[in-house]
């Protein structure tokens, strides 16, 4: 019995074929001249084993089998290799960039925190001290996680290596200005301008690169497993064209409708055709949405916490220089428009729970703005004491220090709503191409069985 279906009215079989006449033997040679003459020798017999039905069969046979393989080789690869590239994303990639924003988030807030403690009559406040120990604990261990990657690219490691080298620094000139300070030493203040454009100059332009940096890797990595497979996809395509042919071809020489083993290969091809387009445009918008819903919104909401934290910073720098801080004034009108500008971006792009803190952000720092209108009127104005109390007392409830807090921390939120947003989705694309690649190396095993058998059950006929 034959894996075939038959033509109605037509005769069942092969249809015969005139005999193609034997060339006339070469008398056989010996030694070099024959190894010489193998390849011309087999070049010539597959010439002469084409002209023949089974020779052509044969050869389209192990060509099918050839490319149904390659295909499965090269289809499980990539998918594979694009799941794994989500992983990365889940795994590494985002977490990384996480760090590289604590990094700069965490000295910015120092930043502010040491000239906070610095106006503050008396003994140094202990919560204040332990949030500055705090910020530099994380800054530290967001660096030694930023560091661990750095290794293989040139750009990072020199900024990786900037942060630690200036780092140290920044933090003994902090402990000089401190001492001097609760010593009563004017000196002190000097040490705390010293510190902190070290800290505007060097630090904070190095891990605002690293951020940088590591968010474009994160988008260059969602960009590339956002799109179809590149070679596997016209290559599938290609094999179903050539099983279509080949059925076709054996209509035409054999009379007989169907060849069941390649009617089982064409439709093992078919499944992963449409297995695969399904999974990957489902996995395509899910990492379109991670990006869109979480990792776009939170790089905005990053710039906008901290520009919110620099200002922060500026307006006290201002105070602590008594007079002499015309210039921390002007990057805080600087940093003014530019924050309100990306709270308004982040707004529009998210909502919910995330929407709901962006608009408290967007109510508290519109209080801050305000408060610091008068911080500065009082302090331009000769009333230093006042200015000082309005910009440093926590217990104000719409004070400067209580609306900068209101703000940072729903900015804080809504970067954890962002990021768990873009987890959930990433994790959702990953799932969609579950088992696809070992179903595109089972199909593919199945499909180059149906045209071993169909072609072997046509060659049969011809014995």
């Amino acid at each position: 019995m034959t894996s075939t279906a038959v033509r109605p009215g037509a005769p069942s079989g092969p249809v015969p074929e005139p005999p193609v006449p034997e060339p006339e033997g070469e008398p056989g040679r010996s030694g070099l001249a024959g190894l010489v003459e193998l390849p011309v020798t087999a070049w010539r017999r597959l010439i002469q084993s084409l002209r023949r039905s089974p020779g052509r069969l044969t050869a389209m046979g192990v060509g099918l089998v050839v490319l149904v393989l390659v295909f499965g080789a090269v289809g499980t690869f990539t998918v594979q290799h694009k799941q794994d590239t989500i992983n990365e994303l889940i795994d590494h990639r985002e977490p990384l960039t996480a760090a590289s924003q604590e990094i700069y988030r965490s000295l910015s807030d120092a930043d502010a925190t040491s000239a906070n403690a610095f106006l503050v009559i008396g003994a140094e406040p202990a919560e204040l001290r332990d949030r500055y120990n705090v910020d530099i604990a994380r800054a530290g261990a967001a660096l030694a996680k930023a560091a661990s990657d750095s290794e293989g690219y040139g750009d990072a490691a020199k900024k990786v290596d900037i942060l630690s080298r200036n780092l140290p620094v920044y933090t003994g000139i902090i402990e000089r200005a401190r001492v001097n300070n609760l010593q009563g030493f004017p000196v002190g203040a000097s040490y705390l301008r010293e510190a902190s454009n070290l800290m505007r100059t060097v630090i904070l332009p190095a891990a605002g690169d690293l951020y940088q940096l590591d968010t474009g890797r994160l988008t260059a990595e969602q960009e590339a497993v956002s799109g179809f497979l590149s070679v596997s996809t016209p290559l599938l395509i290609v094999v179903i064209a050539a099983l279509i042919a080949t059925q076709i071809y054996l209509t035409r020489r054999t009379n007989r409708l169907l060849n069941i083993g390649l009617v089982v290969a064409t439709g093992a091809m078919v499944v992963v055709l449409l297995w695969g387009t399904v999974a990957l445009i489902v996995q395509s918008v899910l990492v379109a949405d991670g990006r869109d819903d979480g990792s776009h919104p939170v790089d905005v909401l990053v710039q906008a916490r901290s520009g919110a934290v620099q200002a922060r910073a500026d307006e006290l720098m201002t105070l602590v220089s008594r007079g002499d801080g015309s210039t921390y004034e002007a990057d805080y009108q600087q940093l003014h428009p530019q924050v309100t500008s990306l709270l308004k971006q982040a707004h529009g792009l998210m909502s919910g729970k995330a929407g709901e803190q962006i608009e408290a952000a967007q109510a508290a720092g519109t209080t801050w703005f305000d408060i610091h209108k008068d911080i500065r009127a009082k302090d331009d104005g000769g009333n230093y004491a006042d200015a000082v109390h309005e910009a440093v007392d926590p217990t104000a409830p719409n004070g400067a220090a209580a609306s900068f807090a209101k703000v940072d921390q729903a900015l804080g939120t809504a970067i954890d709503i962002g990021r768990q947003n873009f987890l959930d989705d990433t994790r959702s694309a990953e799932q969609a191409l579950t088992l696809l690649a070992p179903g595109v190396a089972v199909f593919s095993v199945i499909a180059a069985a149906g045209v071993t058998i169909g072609i072997r059950d046509r060659l049969r006929e011809f014995r």
